[in-house]
């Protein structure tokens, strides 16, 4: 999605040769939904059609990545019964290919074939979105951090090195998604190329390889571009035979004085909006007007997001300037103000656009299922169960600091950056640009925080000693950019360190990667009497079934596992205080808690609640 505007409606007429479009019915009477038989979904100036009738695309964005595996089907009868006829789905590469060449399509919410299948059962159309990049508030854009461990490679370009990686993905993206395109039986209808490519660039031979490549792996397409009017009106990052889809920006005639032979609609329509880590609270959107306005002009369009989910793990992605000031980390939760909330319940807004939606009577619109349950529970106090800093990842050794990604080919989790003061050397510690949050340590001590979020606040004495000592600066990062100029962002210190007016050499380089294979790690340690870096533990019963909100904030910042999965990060900053653990993930006792917060050096409380917030 584009955050270079918020949504605004001017809706045109979207029946541009006087046809009105409206659902594509069957010899039942019944809308047209995918039933394993082959279906012909084609393009033309005044819209789309199916089978050679007139079809209207009611679609909403949700994405399995952000969404329990054992939830997807609830989510997507949920969005059904909002009177939906198709779920637009993001494909995140870097949750599908950890590192060149190693695809994961089958386990958890890497099974995306899986969550299509779920919607072709549930009778809905798909509109897949698969990138390479996406955008979508994720790391990177979705992009996979093994591009950032090489030199200078320019993304979303025609840079060899970059098409060879997006060429293996489309590959191996492709074999799994033919035999669910329409054309095949299946339930995908439309398939995105690339996404909001004219806020970042005006390449469109670019984009015409992405297409190509796509066509040369055996998917034809149909296929459409998605950008806002404004950057597509500057850039013209248009493809003749693509559908032109409009992000945020919705009048539809305004864009026919760009391209008024193929067809155009809504590819993303806002009913909610993202929250970064230090606003003042969560988003707040009201869509209703805009919504009614939309279905009375029987406008195709997708919602974004009808259900967003959680950012779990480290998928929470980060925006800034072009010139990579003015960063903001996106929270944990998805909740997005959207019409399903983060875990899984219909809100206010959802009966609202339900009932715009039942009054257009599309088709026979089906009850709306049970809400997920959700639990609570009470205080329980964590404990002392080690330190971070007795579980190091790789170790390298260079003259000047090295980003993570360059220096320890580690995408994501927290690197440390160590060297030796001489005796006599003093003065003010001058750093390269902290990407993301960096504490300093001077023999052990702490003796400041360095911050992207406020810079201006960075500045650090160290006094001369006649003693040789330890400077420590570790680095806890939040997602890559993911969006505009500044994509690509690397993490941890780029170059050299200054003491005064000298520089500091010889820096040992010390990952922390979070995976797997060290939290299991963590798992094991004792606790120890070493003075940062703490890990706490806990352990809760759940009085019944249901999702809960574990409550944070008696705690600064950091990391949370539950059963050892990641819930994600939280910060004391807000507005999120409450991290969403899923049904699935927790038993019905001894549930336990691992915390990683660096600040922390007291145990304190977790509590289980039923909401996000206090509301």
């Amino acid at each position: 999605m584009s955050l270079t505007r918020r949504a605004t409606f001017s809706l045109g007429l979207f029946a541009l040769g006087g046809q009105v479009l409206r659902p594509a019915y069957g010899a039942t009477g019944q809308e047209v939904t995918p039933d394993g038989h082959r279906h012909k979904f084609t393009l033309h100036p005044d819209g789309f059609r199916l089978d050679q009738v007139p079809f209207q695309i009611r679609a909403g964005e949700m994405h399995p990545a952000r969404i329990p595996r054992e939830e997807w089907a609830s989510r997507i009868a949920m969005a059904k019964a909002m009177g939906l006829n198709t779920i637009s789905i993001y494909l995140i590469w870097n949750t599908l290919e950890k590192s060149p060449g190693d695809f994961d399509f089958q386990t958890e919410r890497c099974n995306f074939p899986a969550f299509i299948q779920l919607c072709q059962d549930a009778g809905l159309w798909v509109f897949l979105r698969p990138g390479p990049y996406i955008c979508g508030e994720w790391d990177l854009g979705g992009l996979p951090p093994y591009l950032l461990f090489e030199d200078a490679i320019p993304l979303r370009t025609r840079d060899p090195r970059f098409l060879d990686a997006c060429k293996r993905y489309i590959a191996a993206v492709s074999a799994s998604i033919r035999p669910y395109l329409a054309s095949n039986g299946g339930p995908i209808l439309m398939i995105q190329i690339e996404n909001e490519y004219a806020s970042f660039g005006n390449d469109t031979s670019y984009m015409a390889w992405v297409r190509e490549t796509w066509i040369k792996n055996k998917i034809p397409g149909p296929f459409s571009t998605a950008d806002g009017l404004p950057q597509l009106t500057e850039k013209r990052t248009i493809l003749s035979g693509c559908a032109i889809g409009l992000d945020g920006e919705n009048d539809i005639s305004g864009a026919t004085i760009i391209n008024s032979t193929d067809p155009i609609w809504i590819s993303e329509a806002y009913p909610g909006w993202l929250t970064h880590w230090g606003e003042k609270k969560l988003a707040h959107v009201e869509f209703a007007y805009d919504f009614s306005e939309i279905v009375r002009k029987n406008l195709s369009f997708n919602l974004y997001v009808v259900h967003g989910g959680t950012n779990f793990d480290f998928g929470a992605g980060a925006n800034a300037h072009q010139d990579g000031s003015g960063f903001q980390p996106v929270i944990t939760s998805y909740d997005y103000d959207a019409p399903i909330n983060e875990a899984g319940r219909p809100t206010t807004k959802y009966f609202a656009f339900r009932k715009i939606l039942t009054n257009k009577r599309l088709s026979a619109i089906p009850a709306v299922p049970e809400s997920p349950p959700m639990t609570k529970f009470e205080p329980v106090t964590a404990h002392r169960a080690g330190s971070l800093w007795n579980a190091p990842g790789s170790v390298v050794v260079s003259k000047n600091p090295v980003s993570r990604e360059r220096a320890l080919q580690q995408g994501q989790g927290m690197v440390l950056y160590r060297a030796i003061i001489s005796a006599g050397m003093g003065g003010e510690l001058t750093l390269p640009p902290v990407h993301d949050h960096a504490r300093i340590f001077l023999q052990g001590d702490d003796i400041g925080t360095v911050s992207r979020i406020k810079p201006r606040d960075a500045r650090i004495v160290i006094q001369a000693s006649e003693q040789p000592r330890q400077l420590d600066i570790m680095i806890d990062t939040f997602g890559h950019i993911g969006y505009g100029a500044a994509l690509g962002d690397r993490k941890g210190l780029e170059g050299p360190v200054f003491l005064g007016n000298k520089p500091l050499h010889d820096w040992t380089i010390i990952g922390f990667p979070l995976d797997d294979m060290q939290v299991s790690a963590l798992h094991m340690l004792p606790d120890c009497d070493f003075k940062h870096g703490f890990l706490f533990k806990c352990h809760f019963d759940r009085p019944e079934k249901g999702g809960v909100y574990i409550d944070m904030s008696s705690w600064k910042k950091g990391y949370v596992w539950v059963n050892g999965h990641a819930l994600g990060r939280f910060w004391d900053v807000g507005p999120q205080y409450r991290l969403f653990c899923p049904d699935s993930w927790m038993r019905s006792s001894n549930n336990e808690v691992l915390i990683l917060d660096y600040h922390q050096e007291h145990p304190a409380n977790i509590r289980g609640y039923q909401t996000l917030n206090n509301l």
